[in-house]
Formats: C-alpha cells, sequence, structure tokens
C-alpha cells in the first residue's frame, strides 16, 4: 500500500518539481542561444527566410532579420544564467507561439520553405516542425510556473538592497 501511495505522490509532484523546470530552462536557453549564432552571423539570409514566409512586410523583414536574433541570445542567456527568468521565458513563450503560427500559416498555404530556425539551409518544413515548437512552447510554459532553482534574482537583489543600506 505504501508503495502505491509513493508512486502516486512521485506521479502528482514530478510535473511541478523545480529541478524538472531548470532542465527545461537550461534547454530552452541553450537552444536559443544555439538558434542565434547563425542568423547574427548572416542577417541577409535570415531575412531571406523571414521574406519567404510570407507574412511580415517588406518594409519590416530586415528589421526583424536584425531584432529578433539578438532576442533569441539575450532571451536564452538569461535562462542560462538564471535572471529575470521569468521575463525571459515570458518572451521566448511569445516567440515560440509566434514561430508556430507562422509554420501552421506557412503549411496551410503550401508554402515550401525551410524553417530558418538554426540554419538559412534548413530541411522542409512539416506538421513534426509545428509538434516540435509546441512541446518547447509547453516546456517553456512550465519553466515560467514552476523555476525556482538556482536563480540570480534573489541574490542580486540581495546585493543591491545591502549596496543601498550602506
Amino acid at each position: 500500500m505504501t508503495e502505491k501511495i509513493s508512486v502516486w505522490y512521485l506521479a502528482k509532484r514530478l510535473p511541478t518539481n523545480k529541478y524538472i523546470a531548470l532542465i527545461f530552462r537550461l534547454y530552452i536557453g541553450g537552444m536559443f542561444i544555439y538558434a542565434s549564432m547563425y542568423k547574427i552571423g548572416y542577417p541577409a539570409e535570415f531575412a531571406e527566410t523571414i521574406a519567404s514566409y510570407q507574412l511580415v512586410p517588406y518594409w519590416g523583414v530586415n528589421l526583424l532579420a536584425v531584432i529578433l536574433p539578438w532576442m533569441e541570445l539575450i532571451c536564452g542567456t538569461l535562462l542560462i544564467i538564471g535572471l529575470r527568468t521569468k521575463s525571459a521565458t515570458a518572451a521566448i513563450g511569445g516567440m515560440l507561439a509566434l514561430f508556430t503560427v507562422a509554420i501552421l500559416l506557412s503549411l496551410i498555404r503550401g508554402i515550401p520553405i525551410g524553417c530558418g530556425c538554426f540554419s538559412g539551409m534548413g530541411e522542409a518544413m512539416d506538421w513534426t516542425t509545428v509538434l516540435r515548437d509546441l512541446v518547447w512552447l509547453a516546456m517553456s510554459l512550465h519553466v515560467y510556473l514552476f523555476d525556482s532553482a538556482l536563480q540570480l534574482d534573489g541574490r542580486f537583489l540581495a546585493a543591491m538592497k545591502d549596496v543601498k543600506d550602506a
């Protein structure tokens, strides 16, 4: 009987575990840093990928191609170091939601393009790309709700209070 209770207890507590959220946080942060590297180095190629989605007005393609990779890098770095994780996770969740909608619209319209997620010459998108992005979005939501392990926010704010009191 106690074995069933302990298994039930684990099954109930495991999804909200802060260490699972930490693993997800490090994974999502690392993935976004990795995704940003190619785009930062080759903004013109990334602009072509954005334009191929046929969703962004012509005047916004270059602006988006320059800003988006830096947002990915900054948010990914904040997740890795554990600083402002709720804000970074919210931004990443927003980006993932946008990416998922863009991919869905491209698939529905039958536009045969690559995702442009990690390189300019990516594989053609399919429904597994949507599923992958939804899994990452769920991981981001888990991080937003349950992450509390190895955060620098508390230490940073405590140090700022010490400076203020001195």
